[in-house]
């Protein structure tokens, strides 16, 4: 597996996985602008020339908030959003970001337990911060 930035010519496949993976997804013509925001790194996993998975970021006077992390269907549980999460934080705490934060669905135990194994703690919650299906969102931390 290898993990790079994303580069226009992804641009498609990051959308087609947002769209299989999310209930409110970002369209194709916002993840390509994230291609020119200097606030932003957005980061895919491939193999093979396939797209496992993706993480975007955006970055101000050194507080980054992760916006979509997301993996394939067919290889979740294989560490690819482990390597995705730590490359991120690595490059994020590269470029001067002191810190990242992230909300995620209260019901999204998986996603919880990886965020909580990487040393993300939880910080507060954002009632009905989701809205298809209405749900709160658990903000997590980790200090960079």
């Amino acid at each position: 597996m290898e993990i790079r930035e994303l580069t226009e010519a992804r641009v498609p496949a990051v959308a087609a996985l947002e769209r299989a993976c999310f209930s409110a997804p970002w369209s194709e013509s916002s993840i390509r602008s994230e291609l020119d925001n200097p606030l932003s790194l957005w980061l895919t996993a491939e193999e093979d020339g396939r797209l496992l998975g993706y993480v975007g970021s955006q970055t101000v006077l050194g507080e980054s908030d992760m916006l979509n992390l997301a993996v394939a269907e067919d290889c979740r549980r294989r560490g690819v959003g482990r390597a995705l999460c730590e490359a991120l934080c690595a490059a994020l705490r590269a470029r001067g970001s002191h810190g990242l934060t992230l909300e995620v669905r209260v019901s999204n135990a998986p996603a919880r337990a990886l965020y909580e194994a990487l040393g993300f703690r939880s910080v507060g919650r954002r009632p009905r911060y989701y809205v298809r299906p209405a749900e709160d969102a658990e903000l997590y931390r980790r200090e960079l």
